[in-house]
């Protein structure tokens, strides 16, 4: 890959240095400089907190427009599981689905679908592998980022499949490629994102060198416009679509629930996410089999690209997902085993590549020179006062003690000194 590449942008126009994105961000990505928040770009992890927490709207996501689709000859939606809490319990998705290929898809595949695969293979590969406990959910991408700059010993136990989304992605274009004779560069895939590490995700996949999907359309960008065109609808198709199990997914514990395995924790917002990573890395949750971590409170459904209150739309999917009987839904034919078999030897489900620590803080490349700054941190952390107020425009003393040594700011900036 080149250039890493980030989903989340700052608007400094409307920016008033409020200091809320800076005091929740989980990586200490953020400082207020000359009244103006600023993100340290190799920190970032893009979990979208900035996004849900700035009064101001100057936190945004860099998504695709319905414009590029024009670069492309067949172009597929992926809708994220999401999307069945953005609507009713009562709505026909097939009619949503309707209204999604008015806007300018040719097709639409079920992100659920993919869910349903997955489902099936993470358990038999729990079932049948010794695979160092507890195993760690790669299903949230944020989650994945966060591991990669501040939990890196736990990197060996996040399980080696592909997101959801990525799975879904492979599995539409290698359909339309099959079915329409169309090239692999001919095939637009969109992912409609409820968030914007899924973004970055496509545009810096993990353990892939190169994801399937094409681009990201932001969920509350297409929202309107889906329902408008609902109500132009004539006609419904029946779509493939997930089971209840894969909906399910869209919620925190929705996975773990589908997988079937009994000794699981399922935490959701990224505060309480670093918490039981660090007890994890700590050797304090070894006798647990399964960590399902997602980003957002609610799970996905609490993603900031959404347009539903993330209570009730986790109260959507919890009743499509748990009190729905599969009599319901058409039954996935995606899950049957000389399916499941084909999408793994032919590499839609496992990763390719290994994830590599990303180190947030490298003092210096030598090492003597890297102690001596340590020291010189230390030496500025016990001058300042220890409140972690954040006034100086860094989340807390230490950070601005990092912040110094490495250039980016002065003790001077603390109001107390």
């Amino acid at each position: 890959m080149g250039k890493y590449i980030h989903s989340v942008l700052l608007n400094e126009d409307k920016c008033i240095g409020c200091t809320h994105c800076m005091r929740r961000c989980p990586t200490e990505a953020i400082r207020v400089r000359n009244k103006k928040a600023h993100i340290i770009k190799e920190r970032c992890v893009d979990c979208g907190e900035c996004i849900r927490v700035c009064p101001s709207h100057a936190q945004d996501s860099i998504t695709d427009s319905l414009d590029k689709l024009k670069e492309f000859k067949y172009n597929i939606a992926i809708p994220g599981i999401t999307l069945y809490g953005q609507f009713s319990s009562k709505t026909d998705m097939n009619k949503v689905y309707e209204g999604i290929k008015m806007l300018g898809f040719d097709d639409v595949f079920d992100e659920g679908i993919a869910a349903d695969i997955l489902s099936v293979t993470i358990k038999d590969m729990i079932k049948n592998n010794n695979l160092p406990k507890p195993i760690i959910s790669s299903f949230c991408p944020a989650v994945l980022r966060l591991i990669q700059v501040r939990f890196s010993s736990l990197i060996d136990n996040i399980i080696t499949v592909e997101s959801a989304m990525e799975v879904a992605g492979r599995i539409a274009k290698d359909m339309a490629m099959k079915k329409y004779g169309y090239k692999k560069e001919e095939v637009g895939v969109f992912y409609l994102t409820p968030c914007p590490a899924k973004v970055t995700s496509i545009k810096n996949p993990i353990g892939i060198k190169d994801s399937s999907l094409d681009g990201a359309i932001a969920i509350n960008k297409i929202y309107g416009e889906i329902v408008k065109k609902m109500k132009d609808v004539e006609s419904i198709c029946e779509y493939e679509r997930a089971t209840p199990s894969g909906i399910g997914w869209a919620r925190v514990g929705g996975q773990s629930y589908s997988i079937d395995v009994d000794n699981y924790i399922a935490v959701d917002g990224i505060e309480n996410v670093i918490n039981i990573l660090e007890e994890i890395e700590l050797g304090k949750l070894d006798g647990v089999v399964f960590f399902e971590g997602l980003a957002c409170i609610g799970g996905c459904v609490g993603g900031p690209l959404n347009v539903e209150n993330p209570f009730i739309a986790k109260s959507i999917v919890r009743e499509l997902s748990t009190k729905a009987t599969k009599k319901e839904y058409k039954s996935s034919i995606y899950i049957e085993d000389k399916y499941v078999d084909y999408y793994l030897k032919n590499g839609f489900i496992n990763w390719t590549e290994n994830i590599e620590p990303k180190g947030i803080l490298t003092l210096d490349d030598d090492i003597q020179k890297a102690i001596e700054k340590f020291e010189k941190i230390e030496e500025i952390l016990d001058f300042l006062p220890g409140l972690d107020c954040g006034s100086c425009g860094a989340p807390t003393c230490r950070a601005l003690a990092e912040d110094v040594v490495r250039g980016f700011a002065n003790v001077e900036d603390c109001i107390f000194k």
